[in-house]
């Protein structure tokens, strides 16, 4: 009886805990939804009363017609360059930068550490205006140098959150391959960079997201239409008495794509890297 009574409470508190996360699930899925169908909407429909989630009359023209509306593959091509080449700045800076501050011994390693740490209380408002000032004096304004040149030398989440995960690997794999005769450059590269694909992967997605929905930085240092991100040209949408939702759902919805395949392939590495990188001093 009382093994009858506990395996119930079993079945009971897994029967709550699925519940509790579907409903978790659809809180978090349900902005995604609305977007989904109100780009299928007219303008109006989105908005009659009542509201209803499914489009009364489903306008497959919606997508054809945002992408028309703006200049959106011009847009789309500037936004894979700054992302192609912040993704690529960021796995090449992070690593080497983390592996030195975790595997390599030298006076300071712990401080430097702690300031990147510190860096990361810093809210981005507070920088702004130095930097638009410096990126002004240098006239690199208008150009995508102040986007793409800071992930060159790394950011310092993605270095603490690699630092971790090097860490974690075993200090005896370096020194076999020290007594093998290796060199720093060679015991990184050959030993300690080729266990690092989790948390690379998870670096990598971290700055694909960051840069291809960074709207506050273009908006910032990009004023030439011509040199639009995606995240800018889709507040051509708004005009000053309206907003075509419709069309701006669509737009965005195209937007959102990419983000959604990268972390559908990537999602096991990204787990993965997450779980591994730990959180040692």
């Amino acid at each position: 009886m009382g093994n009858d009574s506990y395996e119930i409470r079993k079945l009971i508190g897994k029967a709550l805990f699925f519940i509790l996360v579907a409903v978790l699930c659809l809180v978090y899925v349900s902005p995604f939804l609305v977007m989904f169908f109100t780009s299928f909407k007219t303008n109006s429909d989105a908005f009659t009363i009542p509201v209803k989630l499914f489009p009364r009359e489903w306008v497959w023209e919606n997508y054809p017609a945002a992408m028309s509306a703006i200049p959106y593959f011009k847009y789309m091509g500037n936004t894979i360059y700054i992302t192609l080449l912040s993704v690529i700045g960021q796995l090449i800076v992070t690593p080497m930068v983390a592996y030195s501050l975790s595997k390599i011994d030298w006076k300071g390693s712990k401080i430097i550490s702690g300031l990147l740490m510190a860096t990361m209380m810093i809210p981005i408002t507070v920088t702004m205006v130095p930097l638009y000032r410096i990126y002004s004096k240098l006239g690199l304004t208008n150009t995508y140098v102040p986007l793409i040149l800071p992930t060159f030398l790394g950011k310092a989440f993605y270095i603490i959150l690699t630092r971790q995960f090097f860490m974690g690997l075993p200090n005896s794999l370096i020194e076999a391959a020290k007594i093998d005769g290796a060199n720093e450059f060679q015991r990184y590269t050959k030993v300690a960079l080729p266990l690092t694909k989790p948390i690379l992967t998870t670096v990598g997605i971290y700055a694909f997201l960051d840069a291809w929905s960074d709207y506050l930085m273009p908006m910032i240092f990009i004023s030439k239409p011509e040199k639009y991100t995606l995240s800018l040209g889709l507040q051509q949408f708004m005009s000053e008495y309206s907003v075509d939702w419709a069309r701006l759902m669509a737009a965005a919805m195209v937007f959102v794509v990419p983000v959604i395949i990268c972390f559908a392939i990537f999602q096991k590495n990204f787990v993965r890297g997450i779980a591994t990188s730990g959180l040692k001093a």
